[in-house]
């Protein structure tokens, strides 16, 4: 029988609230079991809500817990059956600290899983003596939770999507809570009828207390948050709207580029070739960050093909816009001059600027963007590159909010 002293270390070390260790043996070969005695003597009937202490029956299990340095932890834990005498209900009591029907504690399962989402299954299971079934079941069990669980206190809501496979045109759609930096939900599909399905078992009481909707220049996006959140502001990320900038004036230059490819004359050719040579991300990078050779090659540019240093310019005011307009007002008067510039060397952009100017000059009250999103997408991506046997939509959707769960 274990001494008071040697009882007092044990629930020190196991610290555990609603039980006590009254003994425990250490088995070689096993590792040390704890025998626990409830310390609450009344129960809540499930059934009626009243409370009570008759037992009907002790029902003893063992489970896995935290190790105690290099010695495995069992617990001998009795999940008492009880009978209630107001509706005479018989019920299995709840352990706060294990699952129903499950053998391990709930901090030892969180303790698995960080390790597996920092690793691979095969290896974690090795390393803890625990089967893959038993670790694949314990991220089910979580990840289920998380799957149904709602955003809470969601203000400014940000909607971007991840390729499924580069070029084929199929992405994931992500929802990320801008203000706590946290991936809030994936769909498997960028449809309208997903999204919108999907952001309705959130319930009202979530929608309805978004203030803000940050989007990509996806117009269905756009629908969504009009019919499901109508009080929260639209804003156009102002990334993607230099995206949109910036991916034309890329395909400007590729044009040249195929249309020198094309000429006669070789002298002419090789001198716009040899000047368009490296030439991507000096045209597309910020001006301020050009170094001293990347500016020289702008010289270059400007003297075989002018009309991509024009762009270049456009390009650099419209950012110069986001950066320094101080209110939705200046921005607004600032956009609409630069709109009068631009119709001859970006009409693409022209016309999509266009149809998205309020959602665009809201950005300049909040300054709310989708600049974290992109590093959660980032981050999404390596997901989806490691394995881990996560192979379909549901199991990378698990892993994923495994992963932001255990990360805030």
């Amino acid at each position: 029988m274990a001494s008071n002293s040697e009882l007092h270390l044990m629930n020190q070390l196991l610290n555990l609230e609603g039980v006590k260790v009254i003994d425990y043996r250490l088995i070689e070969g096993i590792g040390i079991i704890l025998s626990l005695e409830n310390t609450q003597k009344k129960v809540l009937c499930p059934n009626c809500r009243k409370t009570t202490e008759l037992l009907h029956q002790n029902n003893f299990q063992t489970v896995r817990d935290l190790s105690f340095g290099q010695q495995l932890v069992y617990l001998k834990v009795n999940r008492r059956r009880m009978r209630c005498p107001h509706c005479q209900n018989k019920f299995t009591e709840e352990l706060e600290f294990v699952q129903k029907r499950r053998v391990h504690t709930l901090r030892f399962v969180e303790k698995i899983i960080e390790e597996v989402l920092n690793s691979d299954i095969k290896n974690v299971a090795k390393r803890n003596d625990l089967s893959e079934q038993e670790i694949e079941t314990m991220l089910k069990d979580l990840g289920t939770d998380l799957v149904k669980e709602k955003p809470v206190n969601l203000k400014k809501l940000g909607i971007d999507e991840i390729a499924v496979v580069k070029g084929q045109r199929n992405y994931y759609v992500v929802f990320v809570d801008l203000e706590k930096g946290k991936l809030v939900g994936l769909v498997e599909k960028r449809t309208k009828k997903e999204i919108t399905e999907y952001l309705e078992t959130w319930g009202e009481k979530v929608l309805s207390k978004i203030q803000e909707v940050s989007i990509d220049l996806w117009k269905p996006y756009k629908n969504i948050a009009e019919e499901l959140m109508p009080q929260a502001e639209i804003v156009a990320d102002r990334f993607h709207v230099m995206k949109q900038v910036t991916d034309e004036l890329d395909s400007a230059r590729r044009k040249i580029k195929r249309e020198a490819e094309k000429l006669k004359s070789k002298s002419q050719k090789e001198k716009i070739l040899s000047g368009l040579k490296k030439s991507k991300y000096v045209l597309l990078k910020n001006e301020q960050d050009l170094k001293e050779d990347e500016k020289e090659k702008l010289k270059e540019v400007e003297k075989v093909a002018p009309i991509l240093t024009k762009m270049h310019v456009l390009k650099e005011k419209l950012r110069n816009i986001f950066e320094s307009s101080k209110d939705w007002r200046e921005g607004l008067f600032n956009l609409a001059d630069w709109l009068k510039d631009i119709s001859d060397y970006f009409p693409k952009s022209f016309g999509t600027i266009k149809r998205w100017i309020g959602e665009i000059v809201t950005y300049f009250d909040e300054r709310t963007t989708q600049g974290i999103v992109e590093g959660i997408n980032n981050k999404l991506k390596l997901i989806k590159r490691r394995a881990f046997g996560f192979r379909n939509f549901n199991n990378f959707q698990l892993r994923s909010l495994l992963t932001w769960h255990f990360a805030s």
